[in-house]
């Protein structure tokens, strides 16, 4: 690529000098909005929505938007956008990512793009990868687009919100203030409303959940008006390769709950200990998979007193067994998950933060669960999921900003279409970052960490420490205090103080120890804040604040993530990572020759090494294991595709369904009548074909196709003696195809006559256009859901396929495309059968026509953090009770008993 790059020049740098001429035009129009008054402001908005009505586009419009954009941040938050973040906001105007480098105002950057396209009126999400990010920027940002003339929403877990400058909640207890500012106070000018009043803003802020389930939700609901989204037109992604790249693996859950748990998870957490390692069972930490050997085959049947373990229990024990063996052996309290109230809490590996709710799958988690001696939750069936790369994909533009995207280029762009573009920094980069230092043990190494600590700060120059688990955090922060090293902790057990401890990392002297530092959304500013100038200027003199890194992470991009912390805006700063031959990457990945090398030379356990060599084939595994995990991704996406085409046909189903409910409470008329004729007359055709597809007459079975009818037309219709008729007239047709043509039709006819009854005997159109739509929606939701479980099993068993010289991929697309054929055939099928069978409540009828829904049912949904659901499945059917003081399921933020529950 070096070669490339000297024969035909930097692609980066081409493409950021063709943007100059659009920055030297946006800068042409500054004089002009520096002119213009508060109200001029506004007025300018409502102008370039009349240009964009009148054929102009959002290109035409860019260096006006932008420049009037920049003035209002200027007036407002005393910032004026630098150049170098113009460059930024065009490339995110034209669906790309902007890599800019921690410090560099990427908040702001957002703005020209966000005010421009919010033009449209379609709606601009921007996607944080935290609540408190999605409340502060919303606070934060909302003064500029608020003077702008445009609303800002914002969704949080329990609400949504509007930004009203006029709004002034009055603190419930003294400590939500501190003293940076930054925690609670940002709620003050955020007005609470309704989801759906939050996404009706021109911008909304929220995280890559919280969007994600409430799509999941929209798509369960019963009532189009119930429905919280507008379509997906464009997002802005902050931290994008934390959701699009390190989360990708994780789907969005929403399920329901299933059976009682088993106890041959506390039966198996029990005897699993007794196994020995590598006799009885060996271990794959890459692939993170456990497997017995015959030994501990033999010791588990004998300890279960059966003689063969695989058809003793069938599949079930086995399974509770491999999920109890890798529990035990391969996830580790307090680096994968924590034990907190009784509860397994599962530690992000990216971020080092506490994923509240979400839940290992297939059992895993209860198999922990059990090995912790904790109740075991109940388990449960998934209701709706989707992953963040399918969901992310809908969006009519995309496109994201972070610190740190260059290194996974390829995958964004075979994955999203999305193109990486490195902006240049405002100053250049004074940080030094120093070759690794790498010991023989990682006791040594902590030792050495302490040391370098001690000195930096008896001269008082700050350090930030990172460390790669909650286990680890606490270990170095024991043996800090044992040496008399004041020092501040964060790890996901803390994480509340985050703000406050990360916005004080740079006073002088200071030393913070923290997990991962992704996403953190918290600068740190040198001399602390609010900064010091005199403290500033001295912490500068010292060399700036000094990162150092206890373990290299799997990818490269955590580690630059962490060395970003410093060297902001020009400032000075240094960074080093203290390695050791125990630690999990170089375990790992990495060759014993090294250890050997130093057991053989007798090197001491605090003497480090310090060679480029050494460095590089760190960064080779660290490449292997990013190529692997790319890999993984891309196998899952494969997959996922299959489902998401399924996906989308049901959901579309279930809208035109709706549409055509609102359609006819609305006008007076009867679309769903068509819907619910055209799934009957299917049904019918199906039944008449499958049973004549002989070329013999006397070979078909016409006491199936009566047997058929028959139970889907009312009960006391004379079915059989029609049925005669029919038959007697079809029989006098020669040609074979008229003859299974009028029995299609003669019956079609019957059933219509049948349908025309019922609605004579219903009466009121808008009681049968109702109990239609229930019938329809869950005869789909159930019918999807089964799907849903089908898929689960049939994408964990395809595997096997391979043995037998096939491609999984191929058997599975196959497959699922059968199983797809008789989810649709189901759902006709279910609306058939239940059409002239229901028995109608004419009053309960009544009453739910002329109410909101009944209370929906509480769900559990799962991803990177749980969230209470809201919708219900099956017509209204519970799933489980929601207590009067409870929050509403529909995210109003009241109490039931005052919201749904009146």
């Amino acid at each position: 690529m070096g070669i490339l790059t000297a024969i035909m020049g930097d692609p980066n740098a081409r493409e950021i000098k063709k943007m100059q001429p659009i920055v030297d035009r946006v800068n042409a129009h500054e004089a002009d909005c520096i002119s213009l008054t508060d109200e001029q402001i506004r007025e300018k908005t409502s102008a370039f929505k009349e240009r964009l009505a009148q054929g102009e586009t959002l290109d035409d419009l860019l260096p006006e938007a932008f420049a009037l954009a920049r003035e209002v941040s200027k007036r407002k938050l005393g910032q004026r956008q630098y150049d170098v973040q113009l460059v930024g906001g065009i490339a995110l105007h034209r669906g790309m990512i902007a890599e800019m480098r921690t410090g560099e105002g990427k908040t702001l950057t957002a703005v020209g793009p966000v005010y421009l396209n919010a033009l449209t009126g379609k709606g601009v999400h921007v996607v944080t990868v935290n609540d408190y990010l999605a409340r502060r920027d919303t606070a934060w940002m909302g003064q500029i687009y608020h003077a702008l003339g445009l609303s800002i929403g914002c969704i949080q877990h329990e609400s949504g919100y509007l930004y009203d400058p006029d709004f002034k909640r009055e603190p419930e207890h003294d400590e939500e203030r501190d003293t940076t500012g930054s925690f609670r106070v940002d709620m003050d000018y955020l007005r609470p409303v309704s989801r759906k009043e939050a996404y009706a803003a021109d911008i909304t802020y929220g995280t890559n959940n919280e969007f994600g389930f409430d799509y999941l939700r929209d798509n369960m609901v019963h009532r189009l008006e119930d429905m919280v989204q507008r379509d997906l037109h464009f997002a802005i992604i902050d931290e994008v390769d934390s959701i699009l790249i390190d989360e990708a693996r994780t789907p969005l859950i929403i399920s329901g709950p299933a059976s009682e748990p088993a106890e041959l998870y506390y039966r198996f957490a029990e005897l699993v200990p007794r196994l020995n390692a590598e006799e009885d069972y060996k271990i794959d930490e890459k692939q993170r998979a456990a497997t017995l050997t015959e030994s501990g085959i033999v010791k588990m049947e004998q300890w279960l007193n059966v003689e063969n373990l695989y058809t003793a229990g069938g599949m079930r024990m086995v399974h509770h067994l491999e999920q109890a063996l890798r529990a035990h052996a391969l996830y580790r309290r307090d680096k994968d998950y924590v034990v907190r109230n009784g509860e397994v809490v599962i530690v992000d590996e990216f971020t080092g933060r506490l994923m509240e709710g979400r839940r290992y799958s297939e059992g895993l988690h209860q198999a922990i669960e059990a090995k912790e001696h904790v109740t075991i939750q109940r388990e449960s069936i998934t209701l709706a999921t989707i992953t963040f790369q399918n969901f992310f994909r809908m969006y009519g533009k995309l496109a994201g900003m972070t610190g740190t995207a260059e290194t996974e280029a390829e995958e964004f762009h075979k994955i999203y279409k999305l193109e990486v573009l490195v902006i240049p920094p405002n100053k250049p980069i004074q940080r030094k970052d120093l070759p690794d230092r790498v010991y023989k043990t990682e006791m040594g190494k902590f030792q050495a960490v302490i040391a370098d600590i001690k000195e930096r700060q008896k001269l008082g120059q700050p350090v930030l420490v990172g460390t790669a688990s909650i286990e680890k955090n606490e270990l170095l922060s024991a043996l800090l205090s044992e040496a008399s090293v004041p020092h501040e902790m964060l790890n996901a057990k803390n994480h509340e103080k985050e703000g406050n401890i990360i916005a004080q990392a740079g006073r002088k002297g200071a030393v913070t120890i923290a997990t991962n530092m992704a996403g953190r959304g918290v600068d740190i500013v040198l001399g602390g804040n609010p900064p010091n100038p005199s403290d500033a200027e001295e912490v500068r003199r010292l060399g700036g604040l000094h990162v150092m890194g206890t373990e290299r992470h799997e990818s490269r991009r955590i580690d630059n993530q962490l060395r970003g912390r410093c060297g902001r805006q020009g400032d000075p700063g240094s960074t080093q990572f203290y390695l050791s031959t125990e630690d999990d990457l170089m375990r790992i990945f990495s060759s014993d020759r090294m250890k050997n090398m130093m057991q053989t030379l007798k090197v001491p356990e605090d003497m480090p090494i310090e060679h480029s060599v050494l460095s590089r084939a760190i960064e080779s595994a660290q490449k292997r294991v990013e190529g692997h995990n790319f890999d993984i991704r891309k196998h899952l996406l494969e997959y996922d595709d299959v489902i998401n085409k399924h996906r989308q046909v049901i959901y579309t189903k279930r809208k035109d369904l709706l549409e055509a409910s609102r359609k006819a409470s609305q006008e007076g008329e009867r679309p769903i009548k068509d819907m619910i004729l055209e799934v009957l007359e299917q049904e019918i055709e199906q039944i008449v074909t499958i049973h004549t597809a002989s070329e013999d007459p006397k070979e078909w079975d016409l006491k199936v196709i009566e047997d058929n009818v028959s139970a889907i037309l009312p009960q006391g219709f004379d079915v059989k003696g029609r049925l005669n008729i029919i038959r007697t007239e079809a029989e006098g047709k020669l040609d074979l195809a008229e003859r299974r043509t009028h029995l299609i039709e003669s019956i079609m006819n019957l059933m219509r006559e049948a349908y025309a009854k019922l609605e004579s005997d219903i009466g009121d159109p808008s009681i049968q256009n109702e109990v239609e739509k229930i019938i329809y929606l869950r005869a789909i939701d159930d019918a999807w859901i089964g799907h849903l479980e089908a898929i689960g099993h049939l994408r964990h068993g395809i595997g096997l396929q391979g043995y037998g010289q096939r491609d999984p991929l191929v058997e599975y697309k196959k497959e699922a495309y059968r199983l797809f054929n008789e989810l649709l055939y189901l759902i006709g099928h279910q609306v058939s059968q239940m059409i002239f069978r229901v028995q109608i409540n004419r009053q309960a009828a009544e009453r739910q026509i002329h109410q909101d829904e009944t209370a929906r049912t509480g769900l559990t949904l799962s991803g990177p953090a749980k969230q209470q659901g809201d919708s219900g499945v099956g017509g209204g059917q519970a799933l489980s009770k929601v207590g009067r003081n409870d929050p509403c399921p529909c995210g109003s933020g009241k109490k039931y008993k005052k919201c749904h529950g009146k």
